[in-house]
């Protein structure tokens, strides 16, 4: 029973220099002058518009930054239709040269000449790298 009582004595507290509600807000106390409302009121409509000032800013270069996005997908999207386009024609020719089997032994022949001589220039390095160090 004393919790509600302690809980009404604090909510009560927490109202003091208020009359009551009215319409969708708090009525003053009849005390306070109305100059300091209208100071009051001007302060919180000069912040309000630097808030709507600097919110708009916001928004604007928001929208700059998703144009320039939406601009580099754009141009990337393109570059990856080329690229297949590409792909595609190298793929076709793969298809051409591996068809008859005088290519298709001269592609493995010259694979295997490039896997040598990769190997061939890995073991160079390998044993500069032992010489030097």
């Amino acid at each position: 029973m004393s919790y509600r009582r302690e809980h009404r004595a604090f909510r009560a507290s927490l109202f003091d220099g208020f009359d009551g509600l009215e319409e969708g807000g708090l009525r003053v106390p009849s005390s306070h002058s109305h100059g300091t409302d209208d100071h009051d009121n001007e302060n919180a409509v000069d912040s309000l518009q630097d808030r709507v000032i600097f919110l708009k800013k916001l928004t604007g270069d928001i929208h700059e930054e998703v144009e320039s996005h939406n601009r580099l997908l754009d141009r990337t999207g393109n570059d990856m239709d080329s690229s297949r386009g590409i792909m595609s024609g190298t793929m076709d020719r793969f298809k051409t040269v591996f068809e008859k089997k005088s290519n298709r032994r001269t592609c493995t022949f010259v694979a295997c000449f490039v896997v040598f001589f990769l190997v061939i220039f890995y073991l160079m390095r390998v044993l500069r790298y032992f010489m030097l160090g």
